[in-house]
């Protein structure tokens, strides 16, 4: 399936974070769209996968959907593998086989053969520049081909129609929101954005658009190259009430129907809509990949994903969610609003400089008390101060404030200083804002005025606490 790598010169990297560091001085930008330099390393490499391929593209909502793929497929009996970017502290993130992160001895192995392929892959047996996200995509696809697995998912990076990821033909496609972001490299509109995501389609295979109102471009696409568009609202439908939720589809997708069924485990008003494009996929392929309604029901009730509306139990109320763009705030906006009533809310933000942050901020204006701006560790992000600036220069009530931090965890910090237990913390924006706080686990969270709070986190010690773990760099372009 794949050829081995050659013997490298000593000099060559060996452990992860070296093979990283090598893929980041690759190519002299960090994002080069076009599928020449990635199909010719692909080429040389033989890399091919042995089972279905579901590829998800869209603008928000793809990691979600990712997961829920994941969970369920798992629970009906099959071997998965799944490829999302970008990760939140630890690279291996983005590599998960059977629910477990890949070791970093194997990606860095896969690694030692992409740059096998890579020196000698171009005309005349030139090298060829890859850019860091086409490097790392081409290792993990290798590394996930050799597995044995059943199915494999793979999250778009972003756009569609060039992105390294659609190197693969997949045997369904699920496309979910589509919203305004990335526009210098996709358009400077939904039905350009639309029409680049669209570039996933393929010919007599299913593509699922979960977007209930998606623009015209991915029908008239569809349409163009002859893919099986399914819709929501016209091939299949949703609809719940506060204790469940049904699923069907109409009689030419074959007339099934699921009922009573609970609601994701992930929270949020958006994840109705996910995982009705997550059931028509798994409808769609039903003669290759058969699925029943328990493990549907399995899947949805454990399906876990860090940072997507994650509420985090204890005193003040913390929610993580990386929503990076105006869309992904208006979603986290209204799952706010469901929470019902708090005193006060304190956001911890911190986002690219590439970014309507403007319009992340004005989005969140309505319900943010305090804001908690801060540096993260990347050129490409917004500093804190600028971000005071930004805030400053729109409307907003009086008796809100912002201040700025050097780091995610010292805005977490003092947010976490001034809150009241009955307080609501919510962390947002880029993934190395979530990613900052929660690299090192969450600390105990006793808000000041909590009667008892310093002897008692004296006594208890950290509580809710992720594993402590060490961060790799998320590579350029990253939300």
């Amino acid at each position: 399936m794949t050829v081995p790598p050659t013997a490298l010169p000593e000099s060559q990297p060996t452990t992860l974070a070296q093979w990283l560091d090598h893929a980041l001085a690759q190519h002299a930008k960090a994002i080069d769209l076009g599928l020449d330099r990635v199909r010719q390393v692909s080429d040389a490499l033989s890399l091919r996968f042995a089972c279905p391929v579901i590829t998800v593209a869209g603008t928000n909502g793809k990691g979600s959907t990712c997961a829920m793929l994941d969970a369920i497929l798992r629970a009906a009996g099959y071997r998965v593998g799944v490829y999302t970017s970008p990760h939140l502290v630890n690279f291996s993130e983005r590599c998960v086989v059977q629910g477990q992160p890949a070791a970093d001895a194997d990606l860095a192995t896969h690694m030692a053969a992409v740059e096998s392929a890579r020196i000698s892959a171009g005309p005349g047996g030139q090298p060829v520049p890859l850019t860091y996200f086409e490097f790392t995509t081409l290792a993990i696809c290798r590394l996930l081909a050799d597995s044995t697995l059943d199915v494999v998912v793979l999250e778009v990076g972003m756009g569609g129609r060039l992105d390294a990821v659609n190197l693969f033909d997949a045997d369904c496609a699920v496309i979910t929101s589509i919203d305004l972001d990335h526009m210098e490299f996709l358009g400077p509109d939904r039905e350009s954005i639309g029409r680049e995501k669209a570039g996933v389609m393929r010919l007599g295979k299913p593509v699922i658009v979960s977007d209930p109102a998606p623009p015209s471009s991915l029908a008239e696409h569809a349409r163009a190259i002859g893919a099986d568009l399914w819709q929501s609202g016209l091939d299949f439908a949703f609809a719940g009430d506060n204790q469940q939720w049904q699923w069907a589809c109409d009689e030419h997708r074959g007339a099934r129907k699921y009922g009573a069924l609970a609601y994701p485990a992930l929270r949020g008003v958006n994840q109705l809509v996910n995982a009705a494009g997550v059931l028509a996929a798994l409808t769609a392929l039903r003669q290759q990949l058969p699925v029943g309604a328990q493990a549907i029901r399995v899947g949805l009730a454990t399906v876990e994903l860090t940072g997507r509306f994650q509420m985090v139990p204890g005193q003040p109320a913390l929610v993580l969610d990386v929503a990076h763009n105006p869309h992904a705030a208006a979603a986290l906006l209204a799952n706010l609003d469901a929470m019902g009533f708090f005193p006060r809310t304190h956001a911890v933000f911190g986002g690219m400089g590439d970014k309507d942050l403007g319009a992340i901020l004005a989005r969140l204006d309505a319900v943010i008390d305090h804001w908690y701006l801060c540096d993260l560790p990347t050129p490409r992000a917004a500093s804190a101060q600028s971000l005071q600036a930004l805030w400053q220069s729109l409307p907003h009530r009086k008796e809100v404030a912002a201040s700025v931090h050097a780091s995610p965890s010292d805005a977490l910090e003092a947010a976490l200083a001034a809150a009241d237990p009955a307080d609501r913390i919510v962390v947002f924006g880029s993934f190395f804002t979530v990613g900052g706080v929660v690299a090192h686990g969450l600390p105990k969270r006793y808000a000041a005025h909590l009667p008892g709070s310093a002897a008692a986190a004296s006594a208890d010690g950290p509580s809710h606490a992720l594993p402590r773990v060490t961060s790799t760099p998320l590579g350029p372009a990253q939300p």
